[in-house]
């Protein structure tokens, strides 16, 4: 064989085994993606697909080989000769493929992970979901058994108390839509809801406010105030003797106070009391990275949450 005829041997051999490799790796790959997909078997699927690769590349080398040995040539491969081909194969096919099934291999690592964190997106956004429409639903028949007896005895009265009953659901159902509103939002509905409070406890219940004007214009997830207001008048003591005294005051340091006086109920009742405190945890911890604070003494209870400083709103 001349020298034009072994660099065209050459050549044709080198492209063939290239086009085979490819679309034969590709195969083994699609089969593999669905009996060994990399999410359910990482370790088994790139041992698998190594050994394949390998073995097929070296079959499809020598058969291409003995091919074009027998088209271009009347001599049989000497056994030197498959020695040096199949060295001369692993050095120029062997990186070739090792390059196909890194790429490969990145490529589905990373689909991976960003569906892994889409659905782990997902799963907080439908726990966030779920939060946001938490309202007990005694406050519900409570407010309506309390609407009743007010029809017949003040029709004054019981007007105010359904215009104050309907601006706190019509919030209600306007937050769904929202993950952040303004403080001075939220505020302007717990003031519907104290309304509601102050008809149903009168004095039992004092409200007392200290809010800097600027931090009005911070964000906190929708009914946060409601929930911490609810959580104090369900967990304690509220009689003529014992008013339940409520603080709403915002401080130096970012954050929002809410501080009631302490007459806990029974210990079962106080155990069961930290359901709406985890459920403003988890909808915080969407947010940002800052811990809501709860401190408890003798004499009071306090949470803080942080008003949070969103741009463009």
């Amino acid at each position: 064989m001349d020298i034009d005829s072994a660099l065209y041997f050459t050549g044709t051999w080198v492209v063939v085994v290239l086009v085979l490799l490819w679309f034969g790796n590709k195969l083994i790959t699609i089969q593999l993606d669905k009996h060994f997909p990399w999410l359910s078997y990482g370790n088994r699927r790139f041992f698998t697909h190594l050994l394949l690769g390998i073995i097929y590349s070296l079959i499809i080398i020598n058969l291409a080989y003995l091919t074009f040995k027998a088209m271009f040539t009347s001599n049989p491969p000497t056994g030197e000769q498959f020695i040096v081909m199949n060295v001369y194969g692993l050095i120029m096919f062997i990186p070739v493929f090792s390059i196909y099934f890194s790429l490969h291999f990145l490529q589905h690592w990373k689909k991976s992970a960003l569906n892994a964190e889409k659905f782990k997106k997902e799963n907080i956004r439908t726990q966030l979901e779920s939060l946001k429409n938490h309202l007990d639903p005694h406050f519900l028949f409570n407010n309506l058994n309390i609407l009743s007896s007010l029809i017949d005895k003040d029709k004054d009265l019981s007007k105010n108390f359904l215009d104050n009953f309907a601006d706190v659901y019509r919030t209600i159902l306007r937050s769904k839509d929202e993950d952040l509103i303004l403080l001075d939002e939220e505020l302007s509905f717990i003031k519907s809801y104290i309304a509601l409070l102050k008809t149903r406890f009168e004095d039992m219940i004092v409200f007392t406010e200290d809010i800097e004007s600027k931090d009005k214009m911070k964000m906190i997830p929708p009914m946060t105030l409601q929930m911490l207001v609810e959580n104090a008048i369900k967990h304690n003591i509220i009689s003529e003797k014992r008013p339940l005294h409520i603080l709403l005051k915002s401080s130096d340091d970012n954050y929002f106070i809410v501080r009631n006086s302490l007459y806990p109920r029974s210990e079962e009742l106080k155990d069961s009391s930290r359901s709406g405190l985890d459920n403003i945890r988890r909808r915080y911890a969407y947010f940002t990275n800052q811990e809501v604070k709860v401190l408890s003494g003798d004499n009071s209870f306090e949470v803080r949450v942080p008003l949070l400083e969103v741009e463009n709103v």
